[in-house]
Parts: structure tokens; C-alpha cells; sequence
């Protein structure tokens, strides 16, 4: 067993980030015999978030966990002795990573995104924020985001603190423009006094983040809690004309990061709209 690289994963733990090995390659370890090719029948196609149900560390993301007891176990002892790295799941943290993979990269993000927690990498750095998103690679050159259904390497605590995941971080999710554009909302109704109170940035960006979240902290009943938090949304924001193409986009980036397809989300939020008579 690599002592200092188990240490590592604990101390990580213990800050409850999802931990798990790495192999040379940096690559998570193969699938043990008892779950090659999905025999186990867990976790189909890596596309369920949670722990793995195995207990040896095969199944990737999947597999991360912050029990001590699982990291430290007989099953995951063997791995250990051959990791080369630790990693974990910054989703399961509720965490997004900015991979900033060389200088030219750190040079565009100090100067296009906020501060945050920053982690030196071997060629660039780690810029992590707190929320979730879709994980996407090459959203320009020498960046990716690592969030939902992907792993980091622990390099470290970092230094600074830590920013909320911000929506130019987000729209670097979405290459092409919004995949659906709903049309116009209905008329805007005015709040009494000729001002919409919607149209606070904290009331607002407060409504969204919680749609967000409960869309991605679902565990079942997928298509149901999108619909229904979209519905939610639209109850709320629907007739005032407070929603934008970016507030949408990012209900959809949350709703396709659980596996729903963007003609889903499209049906989601027309039926919705329908259901409002917006």
C-alpha cells in the first residue's frame, strides 16, 4: 500500500471531496472480474451519479467516496499499492473544476473569470467553484470542466477562496447557441409600483440556483422533477419577462447533466409553458 498516496485520499475525504485511485495514465482502474463488461449490473454505462455498489474502486466517478472505512478497506488495498494518483468527483462535492491546461489558459481565465480557489497543476492550474454543472472537455484551447460524472486530481487544498460557480463558467458548457429557443414570454405584468421585483438580481439568481440544484440532486423520476421544476420556474418568472437565454440554458445544461436529451428539455418547457398559458 502507497501510504503517502492513501493519507492523501483521506485527508481529501475528510473535506468531503469524493476521493478515488488513479493509475499511471492518470485513468481510473480497470473494472475488476466480477463487473468486466456490466456483470455486476451496476451503474449501466457510467450514467447514474452515486456510489458504486461495488467494493473495489472499478467503476470510475462512480466509485468515489469519502468513507474512510471503504478507503482504508481490504478491497480498495490492492488498488493502492498501484495507484500513481488520487482524484475525485467534484460533482459529488458540488464542486466545478476549470482544468487550465497551460499558460496561455491561466492568462485567459485571470482575465475572463472571477477569482476563485486556485490549484498549481503540473502545466497550468485548477481553478475550482462551488456548484455543479455538465462536465465538458475542450470548451476552447487548454480548458476543460470537470464537475458532474468526471474525476480531478488531488493536487492539493488550493489557495484562496472559493467563488460560486459563475454563469460565464456555465455558458462555456454550451458550444452552440441556446439548443431551443422558446419565443417570446408573454406580456410583461409589472409588480404594483410599475417595477417587477423579479427583477432583482438576488430574488432571481436565488430561483435559479435552487431549480438547479433540485434538478441535479434528483435520484429518480428524472423527466417528472424536470418537468416539474421547470414548471416551478416558470410559475414564478413566466409573466414578468425576468428569464433570459442564459437562465434557460442553464436549466437545460443542469437537466442533460442527469441524462435527459435536449428534445426532452425542449417537450419539458413547452409543455410547461402550455399547461401556464404562456
Amino acid at each position: 500500500m502507497n501510504p503517502e498516496l492513501l493519507n492523501a485520499a483521506l485527508t481529501a475525504a475528510g473535506q468531503g471531496l469524493p476521493v478515488l485511485p488513479l493509475r499511471k495514465g492518470k485513468v481510473p482502474f480497470g473494472n475488476c472480474p466480477a463487473c468486466a463488461r456490466n456483470a455486476c449490473g451496476g451503474r449501466p454505462n457510467m450514467k447514474t451519479p452515486g456510489p458504486c455498489t461495488c467494493p473495489a474502486p472499478c467503476h470510475a466517478w462512480a466509485a468515489a467516496t469519502t468513507d474512510p472505512d471503504i478507503i482504508g478497506s481490504p478491497a480498495w488495498a490492492r488498488v493502492w499499492r498501484e495507484a500513481a494518483a488520487v482524484a475525485y468527483h467534484p460533482g459529488g462535492a458540488r464542486l466545478t473544476v476549470v482544468d487550465l491546461d497551460h499558460a496561455d489558459a491561466v492568462t485567459w481565465a485571470r482575465a475572463t473569470l472571477p477569482t476563485t480557489r486556485t490549484v498549481a497543476t503540473t502545466r497550468g492550474e485548477h481553478w475550482i467553484y462551488k456548484g455543479a454543472m455538465r462536465s465538458v472537455n475542450a470548451v476552447r484551447d487548454g480548458v476543460d470542466i470537470k464537475s458532474t460524472m468526471s474525476y480531478a486530481r488531488w493536487l492539493g487544498p488550493g489557495i484562496g477562496a472559493m467563488t460560486a460557480l459563475p454563469d460565464v463558467v456555465r455558458a462555456l458548457a454550451v458550444k452552440e447557441p441556446a439548443p431551443v429557443r422558446p419565443g417570446p414570454l408573454a406580456v410583461t405584468v409589472p409588480a404594483q409600483g410599475g417595477a417587477c421585483r423579479h427583477r432583482t438580481p438576488v430574488f432571481l439568481e436565488r430561483g435559479i440556483a435552487m431549480a438547479e440544484q433540485r434538478i441535479i440532486e434528483a435520484r429518480s423520476a428524472i423527466h417528472t422533477t424536470v418537468y416539474r421544476t421547470f414548471l416551478a420556474v416558470l410559475s414564478a418568472h413566466g409573466r414578468c419577462g425576468c428569464l433570459t437565454e442564459m437562465h434557460i440554458n442553464r436549466l437545460f445544461v443542469a437537466a442533460q447533466a442527469k441524462g435527459e436529451t435536449v428534445r426532452h428539455c425542449t417537450e419539458a418547457w413547452t409543455n410547461a409553458r402550455t399547461r401556464l398559458g404562456l
